[in-house]
């Protein structure tokens, strides 16, 4: 079985790209600290490189930045290349099935979906008239 769960801080902004059949792909890394403390007392951390496809990579584009906090499910794969000076090159990544956002944007960002609703005495309320409810 082959499943990993994450939860750390994207240590830059994602990186949305395309396919050349125009399919989203959206990359990012996180940083995890580790359980417990090294012999220094120091706790160590982990850096993941994460892909996420498609849709929800849109919205990890759209949604997240350095800094931000989420939760990731996926798999762990290997590919290789061969890089520009001819050596062969093994990469390890975690391709993302579901990535939770567990911080907002900034508050003073107008694309904020979980922006703070002003909060309104109970004196300024209106009345609702409960013949008009449905139930």
């Amino acid at each position: 079985m082959n499943k990993v769960y994450l939860i750390g801080n994207l240590t830059r902004d994602p990186e949305l790209a395309s396919t050349t059949s125009g399919v989203s792909v959206c990359r990012f890394s996180i940083a995890v600290s580790r359980r417990y403390s090294n012999a220094d007392g120091e706790r160590e951390t982990d850096f993941f490189n994460i892909v996420v496809w498609r849709g929800q990579g849109e919205n990890c584009h759209k949604y997240l930045k350095k800094g931000s906090k989420c939760a990731i499910i996926g798999t762990l794969q290997n590919r290789s290349y061969d890089a520009n000076d001819g050596t062969k090159r093994t990469v390890t990544e975690i391709i993302a099935d579901e990535v939770e956002f567990l911080s907002t944007k900034a508050s003073g960002d107008a694309d904020a979906p979980n922006e703070r609703v002003e909060k309104k005495e109970v004196a300024e309320l209106e009345p609702i008239d409960d013949d008009s409810l449905p139930f």
